[in-house]
């Protein structure tokens, strides 16, 4: 029998050491901007606007916490209600989100129908606009349905995000051989079953980065030009509007900054591996 021989990288340990110093330095540079905000929420207000400002805090406190939870507790909406709503629009409107895309990838990937081609140009060119510029038609559109003052009218936009079918259908196309859905369909197995117990548990790690983008989106996003009630605004407009009164509450706007980037974070820590894993193989081609 042939053996195989695995192929070795000849590499110098300078080149490892170079390898790892850079590695270190760009991870450092990454953690710097989270250490500062962490570091500005434990100080106290004199200590805020000492300049040049410093990288340690010389008597760590809480009250910049304190003030922010008291402040969202004495507006006449509850604090519970902020939450509520901010989970909801971003829970419902990720998976509907992953389950779109999904679906829409599935069908530009692996169906041949006559302008599938042209479709993906179409969302690839997409890709290019940002939310500044499809902010006016999407208002419109949502104003026609008599969705404004809805939470729909941050959910449904959500939906069509055009760069989770982007990574879907790439991912799809390199991971999903054509030879699997044949064997499946051979077996009797239909659409939907092939989609969900073939095609979706192999595009794993796309769809949990979808996730992570979505529901970060969603978790940070407003809604202002959509949400009049104060009933239905997130938690987000709730803490900008709290931390808009100026220099007096420097302090809880830098803890209002923590408080709402840990929920993220630890979606992306739990889930790193899988965009790393999606982003390396969202370019290959069979």
């Amino acid at each position: 029998m042939a053996r195989v021989k695995q192929s070795r990288v000849n590499r110098s340990a300078g080149g490892d050491i170079s390898l790892l110093v850079i590695v270190l330095l760009f991870a450092f540079l990454m953690v710097i901007p989270m250490y500062y905000a962490i570091i500005q929420s434990l100080k106290p207000l004199d200590e805020l606007w000492i300049f040049p400002p410093r990288f340690w805090v010389s008597n760590p406190t809480f009250k910049n916490f304190q003030d922010l939870f008291q402040n969202l507790n004495d507006s006449w909406v509850p604090f519970s209600r902020y939450i509520f709503n901010t989970l909801f629009v971003s829970i419902v409107g990720t998976a509907g989100h992953v389950i779109i895309a999904s679906m829409a990838a599935y069908s530009l990937s692996k169906k041949r129908f006559y302008g599938s081609g042209f479709v993906f140009r179409i969302i690839v060119l997409s890709l290019m606009f940002t939310t500044a510029v499809t902010g006016i038609p999407t208002f419109m559109v949502m104003k026609n349905l008599g969705l404004i003052d809805t939470y729909w009218s941050i959910i449904l936009p959500a939906f069509s995000g055009s760069l989770g079918l982007y990574l879907m259908k790439q991912h799809m196309e390199a991971m999903v051989k054509d030879a699997i859905i044949e064997a499946a369909k051979i077996d009797g197995a239909g659409e939907m079953r092939i989609f969900w117990t073939i095609v979706m548990p192999m595009v794993k790690p796309a769809w949990l980065t979808l996730i992570v983008f979505c529901f970060q989106g969603l978790w940070n996003a407003t809604g202002a030009t959509y949400i009049y009630s104060e009933e239905l605004k997130s938690l987000n407009y709730a803490v900008s509007q709290i931390v808009s009164a100026g220099i007096a509450r420097a302090g809880t706007a830098a803890a209002s900054i923590v408080f709402m980037m840990i929920l993220p974070i630890a979606v992306f820590v739990f889930s790193q591996s899988s965009i790393v894993e999606t982003m390396s193989s969202a370019g290959i081609k069979e």
